[in-house]
């Protein structure tokens, strides 16, 4: 079981630092004022506004960032404010001894994911969610999914179905993220560990072939071994070279999967998509695929 940390309540703070790629004051402001809109005090970190290269300051100033918002008590969540690149490079250099004393939601997506799997394996959930950086541009089915998650309301999902679904039910811890951090953690300390579990995937801007590759070594790795389901969201702008692959994303995860017989949702409303809907990662989920319908319940 892994432990959830606590809903947020009227008056509480949210930290929004940057573990990743560079972002300014004024890009913030969106998300400031969804906060506030929702009682919520927001606390700017050190990184916003720094500038090195691609990334929101040094790594020794995200980490420092980072862990300054994991150790202060005053902070309910912390909230990534954009993806990019750049977390990993910071990940085994922070200190979760006063985080797993006082645990806090971390929210984000994409390059997120490696934070989100590593506090999974040290036993705490966190928000695979919408971040600063999207909030204009999010549906309000992903603002609102975003909200509940945060206040810790019911949370559940009914959404159409595939033709490439596989039909079944299953419950199991949801893990997982973007399957090009999931491929880029694996070995490491971060490793996300799949046996009895659902694993969620989505991706942006890759070339089909590397999506086939991914895949390919979370095969290799018995990630797909003793999985208890899968759900695909947003395959987002992929590429293909000149010859071409052959098969499609979809087409390549159904091949990748075919040996075996867990439930698998296609097209699930999160990723890099604008209806990028909140998921709790390391949090019980009931998955039902059927020919009509997919649901995902939280409660």
């Amino acid at each position: 079981m892994t432990i959830q940390p606590p809903a947020l309540q009227q008056g509480d703070t949210v930290a929004i630092i940057a573990t990743a790629r560079k972002i300014t004051r004024e890009e913030l402001q969106p998300a400031i004022d969804l906060l506030e809109q929702w009682g919520l005090n927001a606390v700017i970190g050190r990184t916003i506004g720094l500038d090195n290269h691609q990334f929101a300051g040094t790594d020794e100033e995200r980490r420092l960032d980072l862990q300054q918002a994991l150790d202060d008590y005053a902070v309910k969540a912390i909230w990534c404010a954009r993806g990019g690149y750049g977390t990993v490079r910071i990940i085994d250099a922070l200190d979760f001894s006063i985080f797993k004393k006082n645990p806090k939601w971390i929210i984000g997506f994409s390059d997120v994911t490696a934070l989100h799997s590593h506090v999974h394996n040290l036993g705490y959930q966190s928000l695979h969610s919408i971040m600063p950086i999207t909030v204009e541009g999010n549906t309000n089915e992903a603002l609102n999914s975003f909200k509940k998650s945060l206040f810790c309301e019911p949370l559940n999902y009914n959404i159409v179905t595939s033709k490439h679904n596989r039909i079944g039910q299953t419950s199991g811890e949801l893990i997982g993220g973007n399957l090009s951090m999931l491929y880029s953690i694996l070995g490491s300390e971060s490793a996300v560990q799949t046996d009895g579990k659902i694993l969620f995937i989505e991706d942006l801007d890759e070339y089909l072939y590397h999506i086939d590759r991914m895949m390919m070594n979370l095969k290799r790795n018995n990630c797909f071994k003793n999985l208890k389901g899968l759900i695909v969201g947003g395959m987002t702008k992929m590429h293909d070279n000149t010859i071409p692959f052959g098969k499609n994303a979809i087409e390549i995860i159904v091949d990748n999967t075919k040996e075996y017989d867990f439930p698998i949702c296609f097209d699930f409303p999160a990723g890099h998509l604008k209806d990028n809907r909140s998921l709790i990662m390391g949090k019980t989920a009931h998955l039902n695929v059927s020919q009509e319908f997919v649901t995902l319940d939280f409660n």
